[in-house]
């Protein structure tokens, strides 16, 4: 929860803006500020692997953001606690990559993502990297 400036109520973001902090956080390299809007037990399943927990999904989010350039989002689609992030996936390993990126949110966190894209150009990137 975020205190209001006026020292009011506190606020819950929404789920679109949630989804909007966690690809601001994750390109820039903020995984402080990522991993405050991830709950505890965030389950994370995408096309490189799976992730049980915040420091498992953070891991992992550090892993990739190690070639990470630029988060380019083409649509963003929200309907109460989920959303819908639709984005090309530019690293420094493998050509723009089309991703899709499912969140689900509880209580102002991100409990639930679901990742899908193709991942040959990914690994193969990494192949050359190793």
């Amino acid at each position: 929860m975020a205190w209001l400036k006026d020292g009011g109520m506190p606020t819950t973001r929404t789920a679109r803006e949630l989804a909007d902090a966690y690809f601001t956080a994750w390109e820039s390299g903020d995984f402080d500020t990522l991993r405050g809007l991830l709950a505890e037990n965030v389950d994370f399943v995408g096309a490189l692997g799976t992730a049980s927990g915040v420091q498992a999904a953070l891991a992992g989010l550090q892993g990739l953001g190690q070639v990470l350039e630029k988060i380019d989002v083409k649509v963003r689609l929200a309907e109460g606690d989920e959303v819908i992030t639709w984005f090309d996936l530019l690293t420094s390993v493998a050509p723009p990559t089309p991703t899709a990126n499912w969140m689900h949110v509880d209580d102002g966190k991100v409990t639930r993502i679901r990742v899908t894209f193709d991942p040959r150009a990914l690994l193969a990137g990494f192949e050359r990297q190793s």
